[in-house]
């Protein structure tokens, strides 16, 4: 299947999003978790929080943002964080008790096997040394989250995120 798009007068054309092995991977994953999580194909990119947003028609918070960092021994712990809010460096410094990093593009993919952007919280190539879950998403029955690609995302409950990554609540952001 192809999907084609209009985009500025312009027509973009695109491969079955759906069959892309990153994608293809997060939906394993998500269907040996509970069958009921669907993935969703939008039709505009999801490369950002606020692009997310649009095209669901949600609030930007309700956005899962996935955000690796590097603490200072070289161990990468995932944050998910809420798409309105920015992650506290000296908060993660502090819970990691570590002087802690952003990672860039390069370990990103390397380390989940996804691009920025298409980051999902679950399905990584490595198993981050921690995930932490930003407490402001709980205020959304919905949340959203990349599911190995821009144009692919899927929709879960933050008790559901919660406890597919195992991650811990805490409130990292500023």
């Amino acid at each position: 299947m192809i999907f084609l798009f209009v985009k500025n007068s312009k027509l973009i054309l695109m491969n079955n999003l759906l069959e892309k092995k990153t994608v293809k991977k997060v939906e394993f994953f998500l269907k040996n978790f509970d069958n009921n999580i669907k993935l969703i194909v939008l039709d505009q990119t999801a490369r950002t929080a606020i692009d997310a947003a649009k095209s669901l028609n949600t609030e930007v918070g309700s956005i899962v943002k996935s955000l690796l960092f590097k603490d200072s021994e070289n161990n990468f712990h995932l944050c998910l964080v809420s798409g309105d809010k920015f992650v506290s460096l000296e908060k993660i410094s502090d819970i990691f008790n570590s002087p802690t990093i952003k990672a860039n593009a390069d370990e990103c993919k390397q380390f989940t096997g996804f691009s920025i952007g298409g980051i999902s919280p679950v399905a990584h190539e490595n198993s981050p040394k921690s995930i932490l879950i930003d407490t402001n998403l709980s205020k959304y029955d919905q949340i959203y989250a990349a599911a190995g690609h821009p144009h692919v995302i899927f929709g879960i409950s933050f008790s559901v995120l919660c406890d597919i990554t195992n991650g811990i609540k805490h409130i990292i952001t500023i």
